[in-house]
């Protein structure tokens, strides 16, 4: 054999028992054992490989302790090895490394190391510091061994999958019995305004329990709070009802006329006596309150009612090729006028919803003039257009009459 051909095979050769000595190297005797086994011993393995910890290339023994590259002694004395984890040792052993800044950063340097210091803090943290087994514990959310990325789509703690996630215990009757809370919230959420932006819109900025109640670190807003929670999205919303008279009156805030979860999409039929509103829960028509609600009703349903005149009479001068941009864009300012005054509902001042409606007015009736004056252009043009037919019309009679006269003489 020539060298060249030596030279030629041992190049060939070297990378293969690279590989071999790398692949023995990582030999995980863990993972062989447990994928002969069945059930949920050889799914851990399966379901391992897939998470995010596997990825990261964490091994069996970075939970479980013990030693995954000698089989003799994988599970021996002074391995460290440990089996079944008590679910009252599972936070601590999650924040073993999500709570140590210096280990976590090298896998993730945007992941927060605080998340234990927040689960101490939380109701569930407090209750199992106090010997409750029955408390969410991390494993309980983000999954056992299968354990995703919040940005995936499966992960239970994906924006999309936290209502049903934390309907596992607040939906159970018997559980919750015991702590005195009700167990309708995910019904009550799944038939919310919020509920359907998140899962019939996909708006993955909607909210979900988490939004309000936190996630780590996860109370029950307490009824001094709710206003200040609902007021981290609704910002004009709270600063109006803080202005209000009902700021004294409900403590409960938003949630009184709003409730806490399930959540209707309000309309201009919320507000007044009617059947239904809300203001009819406590006020009456023989009050002053009673009347401003009314007046509230009245003057938001009177306005958009003027606001759709003016809209179908701009689109009919629209579709007759009139130019009523100008017009069109003081109708959008009107709208805007009137989501204003929707919002000023929450001051319960009839004074500042009027305020609103006035500059919407004032917008409006422009609109209204630009739009008879479009329809007046449209009736002049077809005025105008009017003589020239008729002419032309004549002509052609008077053609077809010629036509006919000369047929009849050719004929004779």
């Amino acid at each position: 054999m020539s060298v060249a051909r030596i030279v030629s095979v041992l190049v060939l050769l070297v990378p293969c028992s690279i590989g071999m000595r790398s692949a023995a190297q990582t030999t995980n005797v863990c993972v062989e054992c447990h994928a002969t086994l069945q059930g949920r011993l050889k799914e851990a393995v399966d379901d391992s490989a897939g998470s995010v910890h596997g990825h990261k290339g964490m091994s069996c023994e970075t939970c479980h302790g013990g030693n995954s590259q000698d089989a003799a002694h994988a599970k021996g004395p002074g391995s460290g090895f440990r089996g079944h984890i008590k679910r009252e040792d599972i936070p601590e052993l999650c924040g073993s490394c999500h709570a140590n800044a210096e280990r976590i950063k090298r896998f993730n340097p945007s992941l927060h190391t605080d998340q234990l210091a927040q689960y101490h803090t939380s109701v569930h943290g407090m209750k199992l510091a106090k010997g409750d087994g029955n408390v969410a514990v991390c494993t309980d959310c983000h999954g056992v061994h299968n354990i995703r990325p919040a940005s995936d789509p499966t992960s239970p703690v994906n924006a999309l999958n936290v209502a049903a996630t934390c309907s596992r215990c607040h939906s159970n009757v018997v559980l919750m019995k015991s702590y005195r809370i009700a167990a309708t919230q995910y019904a009550d959420y799944s038939a919310s305004v919020h509920h359907e932006a998140m899962m019939v819109r996909g708006d993955l900025s909607a909210p979900t329990c988490s939004s309000c109640h936190g996630s780590h670190g996860a109370v029950p807003p307490g009824a001094a709070s709710v206003a200040s929670v609902c007021g981290t999205c609704h910002v004009l919303q709270a600063q109006f009802f803080d202005a209000s008279p009902h700021k004294a009156a409900f403590p409960e805030g938003c949630a009184t006329c709003h409730s806490a979860h399930k959540i209707k999409r309000p309309d201009d039929n919320f507000v007044g006596l009617a059947a239904g509103a809300a203001c009819a829960d406590c006020h009456s028509a023989d009050e002053e309150s009673g009347k401003t609600a009314v007046a509230i009703h009245d003057h938001l349903k009177s306005f958009e009612t003027s606001v759709n005149e003016a809209t179908v009479l701009i689109d009919r001068a629209a579709r007759a090729g009139i130019d009523v941009a100008n017009a069109e864009m003081e109708i959008s300012q009107a709208m805007d006028a009137l989501t204003k005054a929707r919002v000023r509902v929450h001051s319960a001042q009839l004074a500042k919803l009027d305020s609103e409606l006035t500059a919407g007015s004032r917008v409006l009736a422009r609109a209204r003039s630009e739009g008879d004056a479009a329809i007046r252009e449209r009736n002049s043009r077809r005025k105008g257009l009017l003589v020239p037919v008729i002419v032309i019309a004549a002509m052609v009679f008077s053609l077809g009459a010629y036509i006919r006269e000369l047929e009849r003489n050719s004929d004779s």
